[in-house]
């Protein structure tokens, strides 16, 4: 797959955000264009259904969404028409058994080629150039370290296959151009550079991760250890990225685990509050009060 829309984070990148919302002006029907970002976190990437189901019900346009990992594939099934209830059926019957199937590669236990099959199964749309909303997901060059922003034209599932692959469990997938992707969570978990560049006015970050793991314990598998240093990584970034958010939801999940995928209505309901709180601010700042 080709990337139209991928660069390096830079050191301007917050100057030159400022800049864009200083020259923000109301579009003629007196409403700023939204854009969402939406982090990865794996289970936890359920609340991003709650906080859309908020969106839909208030009439709110989401213009564009860019997603990593988990937040990669609720954001592309959403601007693929599926609506709150139909992604809430769709991770219903998503398991981790389900994901990844063993493989024998010196890259990772398992490949999670299944994972796309089961996203191409139930995707409507999955070229990015048929997007009714546009769309970007997020993965990782193993090689050189950089963020790859797919959108604008290729293939949906694999894009969101690359940006859900964790490093060490699952085989890296090479794309069109013989780069090595794995989970984007490594370099941009909330994907506010990429939202921005779909032409969004106002960026909309929802971070799934901000409260840690709250749950008692350590990590008693090797799966957990993987999954908790991952997002140990991924809340340094996500300090960085939120600075750059114009506005920023937290769901309260800190207190479920990351392959929790069981308590989905938990999560998804976390993801409604949280936007129910803020909805009315929200409203104020797209009409440019």
């Amino acid at each position: 797959m080709t990337s139209n829309v991928s660069e390096t984070i830079n050191d301007n990148r917050q100057n030159q955000a400022a800049q864009t919302r200083t020259a923000r002006t109301p579009s003629a029907h007196n409403q700023l264009r939204l854009g969402l970002a939406l982090s990865g976190g794996a289970a936890r990437g359920l609340a991003h259904v709650g906080v859309l189901k908020v969106l839909v019900e208030h009439g709110i346009e989401v213009h564009s969404i860019a997603g990593t990992s988990a937040g990669a594939l609720v954001g592309a099934g959403f601007a693929a028409g599926i609506t709150p209830a139909e992604l809430v059926e769709m991770s219903q019957a998503l398991r981790w058994r389900g994901v990844g199937r063993l493989t024998f590669s010196r890259g990772g236990f398992q490949t999670n080629l299944p994972f796309e099959e089961f996203i191409r199964a139930r995707i409507p749309v999955t070229r990015f150039e048929d997007l009714p909303i546009p769309f970007a997901a997020v993965a990782t060059d193993l090689n050189s370290g950089d963020p790859v922003v797919m959108s604008g034209h290729g293939d949906i599932p694999f894009a969101i296959r690359a940006s859900c692959t964790v490093p060490g469990l699952y085989v890296p997938v090479v794309d069109g151009d013989g780069r090595q992707l794995i989970d984007g969570g490594l370099v941009a978990n909330i994907p506010i550079d990429a939202a921005r560049a779909l032409g969004a006015d106002i960026i909309l970050a929802v971070d799934v991760n901000s409260e840690g793991a709250k749950f008692l314990g350590a990590p008693q598998s090797m799966l957990g250890v993987l999954m908790q240093s991952l997002i140990l990584v991924q809340r340094t970034i996500a300090v960085r990225d939120m600075r750059l958010a114009d506005f920023a939801i937290r769901p309260r999940v800190g207190h479920i685990r990351w392959d929790e995928m069981t308590r989905g209505e938990e999560l998804i309901r976390a993801g409604e509050e949280a936007m129910r709180e803020s909805i009315d601010d929200l409203k104020r700042m797209l009409e440019g009060n």
